[in-house]
């Protein structure tokens, strides 16, 4: 027997070769601002309805959940809604609007500066369509910077920030994660990192997740695959090395305010933080004449997702009129 039929040819090899490189090449190249499919319910331990709406020719996803006044939270640097799902919880007592921010998770993902301005300029121009006049405002990491901008920039849309394991200054001296020190030098052309991308799968994703959580008992398959599929999405990593070739903007701007906000301030760090340590968190209370620091045991740089059973009363007690 020729054994044709159990063992392919080297030609028809090839030709699957290229046609799977073919299509990953489509895939990687053709949409880095495709409009994608929005779920209908987002992703977490509560079945919220995903909304959308229109930001200056770009649509954003969103929650909103809950009555009274209005509390915004926005994730950090390369994250998405589900951070906050456990969040979702205060829409019992306010109005809780939880948002993929301009160039992260389901929203649009265009080819801009990303400029901190323009960032913040974009989370005012999402509070005016939703017609909210002023609102308390919740950051992760950079998330938080964005928050801080908005305080500095336009203080009578903010009535209260809190701030969980927020940005400091001079971001490089301070940064202790691997993954994210690599993430702030020098970046490889796109294509080069789309397609490693491609390749990494999971287990890049839990190495990344197991620096900012400190118990890793809480990634669970579910969590690493919802956080791989966020990071597949396409056109992520245009906004995510935009942003970063602009931090010196933060560094030379809002950064160097820090000590001019005067809004009530709350600032929460997780205890073991392996992005940013707890000292730069003390150092964040210092600077910023007036705020609260409260220190989140046992947890990492996401301190709202791993210990909310902290989180949550302290910021329902803050959140108070």
């Amino acid at each position: 027997m020729s054994g044709i039929g159990v063992h392919p040819s080297w030609r028809f090899l090839a030709r699957r070769f290229l046609l799977l490189l073919f299509s990953m090449i489509s895939t990687l190249f053709t949409a880095c601002t495709s409009t994608h499919e929005i779920p209908p319910w987002f992703d977490a331990i509560h079945r919220i309805p995903v909304k959308t709406v229109v930001v200056e020719g770009n649509r954003i996803a969103y929650t909103d959940s809950g009555d009274g006044r209005p509390v915004i939270l926005v994730h950090g640097f390369g994250g998405s809604m589900w951070q906050w799902e456990y969040q979702q919880s205060l829409s019992a007592s306010y109005r809780v609007i939880t948002l993929d921010v301009l160039g992260a998770g389901l929203s649009d993902k265009p080819n801009i500066e990303y400029t901190p301005t323009q960032l913040v300029d974009f989370l005012r121009d999402f509070l005016s369509v939703l017609q909210i006049p002023q609102a308390s405002l919740v950051g992760n990491s950079m998330g938080a910077g964005i928050v801080i901008g908005m305080a500095l920039t336009y203080p009578d849309r903010v009535d209260k920030i809190v701030l969980i394991d927020g940005l400091p200054d001079r971001i490089h001296e301070k940064l202790t994660s691997p993954s994210l020190r690599r993430a702030l030098g020098p970046w490889p052309p796109l294509w080069m990192v789309k397609v490693g991308n491609w390749f990494a799968g999971r287990g890049t994703t839990k190495r990344v997740l197991s620096e900012m959580v400190y118990d890793d008992r809480l990634l669970t398959p579910a969590v690493v695959d919802r956080s791989n599929r966020n990071r597949q999405r396409p056109g992520l990593f245009l906004p995510l090395r935009a942003t970063v070739d602009n931090l010196p903007l933060w560094e030379n701007g809002f950064a160097k305010r820090l000590g001019e906000i005067r809004h009530p301030t709350l600032i929460l760090w997780g205890e073991k933080d392996a992005v940013f340590p707890l000292a730069v968190g003390h150092q964040l209370h210092r600077t910023m004449s007036g705020s609260a620091l409260h220190v989140v045991p046992d947890a990492g740089h996401i301190a709202m997702w791993e210990r909310p059973d902290v989180v949550n009363p302290l910021l329902l007690k803050f959140l108070q009129p």
